[in-house]
């Protein structure tokens, strides 16, 4: 099997930071502003200098400004689904901050409805199936993250499967954040949690204190045999992006996957954001393909387990079945 043709379950993936560049040099023309397309490039994707999360982060100033109307969510959710079924994608979880689409003509319900129409259109021709995660932000207020929450109980049977906490980690720790999961938990809400990228173990303690059998990135546990040993023992999948994390620094010299891998912790491989990092998911698994020891039958392992932690729990049987 060539990797073009393994099914692909993709868990972490942003929608702001993987905005089609047509679309976005279109939107950007209507909106007024005056780049070339190679402008509207550097100003979209990260460059060598990268050199940590937070410069990483500032390139999601332009597209969440950007998508501002409802029209603009909706086109841009389904033009990212559309690309991912293209890639052999069989299930994505696409994840956004509603929070961070509000203005004077978009409301945050507006928002997700946009987001969730755009991703049921996609989805009714039976090609793939996904969900969609709302992400809390570490930047935000109290309030607007408690409205998060409540975003995803009132839309969970419309799509939204889960919730996020995302943003400037190491600025922000996670362990300031159990009101949120508190509230999660109280109601049966499923989530992830970024932890483990540019902060280290106390963060990836923190986010399994609060119940998470999911982490964004997770990597950094690779630094505590003990932090492994936790992972297996209470079942929690790694969200890897390999490229990102480069760029951000959260990972110099060689990428922990493999290891991680071969010590039994799940992995699930993701390019956290198409457009920021310059990839797509075929890119993704052909660098780890050619840069490990990770051979097509560990990549087709790591979609078959993620299986069991996707958030659409009436999807699980019907996607394992693809595996046979």
């Amino acid at each position: 099997m060539e990797i073009i043709d393994i099914p692909k379950i993709v868990l972490h993936i942003h929608l702001d930071g993987s905005l089609d560049l047509d679309l976005a040099y279109k939107w950007l023309k209507e909106d007024g502003y005056n780049y070339t397309y190679s402008e509207a490039l550097e100003k979209l994707r990260v460059d060598k200098d990268c050199r940590s999360l937070n410069q990483y982060l500032e390139k999601f100033d332009l597209p969440c400004k950007l998508l501002n109307s409802y029209e603009r969510l909706k086109e841009a959710i389904k033009s990212l689904f559309l690309k991912l079924e293209k890639e052999g994608v069989v299930y994505a979880e696409v994840r956004f901050a509603p929070i961070k689409h509000v203005n004077d003509k978009l409301n945050v319900d507006e928002a997700v409805e946009a987001v969730l129409d755009g991703m049921n259109e996609v989805l009714e021709n039976g090609k793939m199936d996904g969900g969609i995660i709302l992400c809390c932000m570490r930047d935000a207020s109290i309030e607007d993250n408690l409205k998060t929450v409540s975003l995803a109980k009132k839309y969970l049977a419309r799509g939204v499967v889960g919730i996020d906490l995302a943003g400037a980690e190491a600025l922000y720790e996670t362990k300031n954040f159990q009101y949120i999961f508190a509230k999660a938990k109280e109601e049966n809400i499923p989530f992830t949690i970024h932890a483990g990228e540019a902060d280290g173990i106390s963060s990836i303690e923190s986010a399994l204190e609060f119940g998470t059998r999911r982490l964004g990135h997770g990597i950094r546990a690779i630094e505590d045999n003990n932090m492994i040993e936790r992972l297996k023992k209470e079942n929690v999948l790694l969200e890897v992006c390999v490229t990102s994390n480069y760029q951000t620094e959260a990972v110099k010299g060689i990428h922990p996957i493999e290891e991680l891998y071969k010590k039994g912790v799940k992995i699930s491989i993701n390019t956290d954001n198409d457009t920021v990092s310059s990839i797509d998911i075929i890119s993704e698994y052909k660098y780890i393909h050619d840069n490990t020891n990770l051979k097509i039958e560990d990549l087709i392992k790591c979609n078959y387990d993620s299986i069991d932690f996707i958030f659409k729990e009436k999807s699980k049987n019907k996607l394992k079945q693809i595996y046979k």
